[in-house]
């Protein structure tokens, strides 16, 4: 297959916006004080109420021994709990706690003002349009890496 050079410049935008994504959540876990896998946990479970290991698993797109290990990191930390499911005795759920909610709107509200600065001279049309490309990005990608997983 001939890649054009669209396809080329694509990957390398992608790639380095992968790159700087990293950097600037690692800086930023480190000034709140936490593992930067810890934060796209931490909103998973506010966002989605408590959840079992293996659906956390599944959402962060991780294998269950990497989740086990962040929430175990994360439960001795004190930012998430976990307690014995009604629903199905043997199982446990995994739910943020106070402090971990609060770790997140620390995040949140560093997120917000780092953003409004980096992003003060785009105009609300411009963010907007980049957001929906953005989007349509992620959706592809995650359209393929699903067909990827269920090739034989």
């Amino acid at each position: 297959m001939t890649r054009t050079p669209s396809i080329g410049v694509l990957i390398r935008a992608l790639e380095e916006l992968a790159r700087i994504q990293r950097e600037s959540s690692s800086r930023l876990a480190r000034e709140l004080g936490c593992a930067r896998a810890s934060l796209p946990l931490l909103r998973l479970l506010h966002d989605g109420g408590p959840q079992h290991l293996g659906d956390v698993a599944a959402q962060l797109r991780v294998d269950l021994s990497v989740a086990s290990r962040h929430v175990t990191a994360l439960v001795d930390t004190g930012y998430v709990h976990r307690a014995v499911d009604d629903g199905d005795r043997r199982a446990r759920q995994i739910a943020l706690t106070p402090t971990g909610k609060a770790l997140l709107d620390r995040c949140d509200e560093r997120m917000s003002e780092l953003t409004e600065q980096t992003f003060a001279d785009w105009s609300d049309e411009d963010l907007h349009t980049v957001a929906h490309a953005i989007d349509r990005v992620t959706t592809a990608i995650t359209k393929s890496a699903s067909l990827l997983a269920t090739a034989p």
